[in-house]
């Protein structure tokens, strides 16, 4: 399959999640909602791992320095990243919510291009400034 259809794939999951998500913060304070969450991630792993014993033995290969940068991936993104996220989401609205937080890919573009020397195009410019414009009529 080709990178952009899981990009679609990925987009259609990550927008249906977040309203299941308001659902369920509903009765339940933000960092529980997280420690659920992340028990259902655990969960999946170890499911997908039987399934598959061959990605279980590739991640015990996997050298110290790439566990170190995916574990403080994991703890950003899935632990810290998501109490701010259920924060937000418990208390405000989730059309508004979701396409503000979804802005990290501003983020990630001006960390590359300090980091990793990643070029700047007009239209990766306009691209975000069409990003920071969206935020801004959404506040």
């Amino acid at each position: 399959m080709k990178p952009f259809y899981f990009a679609i794939l990925a987009a259609l999951v990550w927008g249906i999640a977040p309203v299941i998500e308001k659902i369920g913060l509903k009765n339940i304070e933000p960092l529980s909602g997280v420690m659920v969450r992340s028990s259902g991630i655990i969960l999946g792993v170890v499911i997908m791992s039987l399934c598959n014993i061959n990605i279980f033995k590739s991640a015990l290969k996997a050298d110290p320095k790439t566990m170190l940068f995916l574990f403080a991936g994991g703890i950003l993104a899935s632990i810290l990243g998501q109490i701010f996220f259920y924060n937000a989401l418990k208390q405000g609205e989730v059309s508004k919510m979701v396409p503000i937080a979804a802005t990290y890919p501003l983020v990630s573009f001006l960390l590359g291009l300090l980091f990793f020397g990643e070029s700047f195009t007009v239209l990766k410019g306009l691209g975000m400034l069409c990003v920071i414009l969206g935020v801004f009529l959404l506040r």
